[in-house]
């Protein structure tokens, strides 16, 4: 900054957030709710954050330096805790950061080897569970965002869904993923059943029909899970049911929950679960 005034830059920094937080105008209520709403609002908008410096160069997922080809390069992408309710708003109010979201995500995948789980500064952390850059990047396909090279996505997806780790290889072979192969092995099957739905929409959108039936048929594995003598999603260790089963107790069949919260994670088939739990 050749003419730096402090001053100035405060005033610019406040404008800019002011024109963000305006995205969303609310009426009604005290100064209070208005006051968490935005602040609510702020805290959203915090992360993901830029990862690259003025001229454009980042750390890639390889740990090398790399140019940004017209796009802004991000970090943090905490998918587990935002797939499903933050990375929707930013389809609304956020469709050019989503764009360039879905292409560092595209980025990542080539440079990497794999699209993010729960990245953060150029490592991915390895900390949650599911694979659900998946459901960012349909959820902005199936609203309209275009600007990314989809055919990619769609590959690096695909990609994500048929490695052999963190129990996907039983998720394959069996339908669900046995407790005493690998830990919080309902919340894993769930997740990747939801995330294997996504694929499914994708590839429904993209003409890809065998993908498509395959992928909605891994979708139906939460039913593998379903113990109909207690209506819960339960764990199976050893070819039976995991006992002693308390649907309260969060134990490490689930990830940071227990059974009574994750057996509604069925929201590729609604229907389906209203049916198995008798209507």
């Amino acid at each position: 900054m050749p003419d730096w005034d402090f001053g100035r830059a405060r005033r610019d920094a406040w404008g800019a957030w002011d024109k963000e937080l305006s995205k969303i105008q609310v009426k009604g209520g005290v100064e209070e709710q208005v006051t968490t709403f935005y602040t609510a609002l702020y805290h959203a908008f915090l992360v993901p954050n830029l990862f690259m410096d003025v001229d454009g160069s980042y750390l890639g997922r390889d740990l090398q330096v790399h140019q940004s080809d017209g796009f802004d390069y991000y970090t943090v992408f905490s998918l587990w805790d935002t797939f499903r309710g933050e990375h929707p708003l930013f389809t609304l109010i956020q469709q050019e950061r989503t764009i360039d979201f879905i292409k560092t995500m595209i980025a990542q995948y080539e440079q990497g080897g794999r699209l993010p789980v729960w990245e953060l500064a150029a490592n991915e952390t390895e900390c949650m569970i599911g694979y659900h850059a998946i459901p960012v990047i349909v959820d902005a396909w199936m609203k309209g965002i275009r600007g990314f090279d989809v055919e990619k996505a769609y590959e690096a997806m695909k990609h994500s869904a048929e490695l052999d780790h963190f129990g996907l290889e039983f998720y394959k072979e069996k339908g669900y993923i046995p407790a005493h192969e690998e830990s919080e092995s309902v919340s894993k099957t769930l997740e990747y059943a939801y995330d294997d739905w996504c694929i499914a929409i994708m590839a429904r959108a993209l003409g890809h029909t065998e993908d498509y039936e395959r992928y909605m048929k891994r979708a139906q594995s939460y039913k593998n899970i379903f113990d109909p003598s207690t209506g819960f999603m339960r764990a199976r260790m050893n070819g039976r049911w995991f006992e002693p089963f308390d649907p309260k107790e969060v134990n490490f069949n689930y990830t940071e929950a227990n059974s009574w919260q994750y057996s509604f994670f069925v929201p590729q088939d609604v229907s389906g679960l209203i049916e198995l739990l008798g209507g």
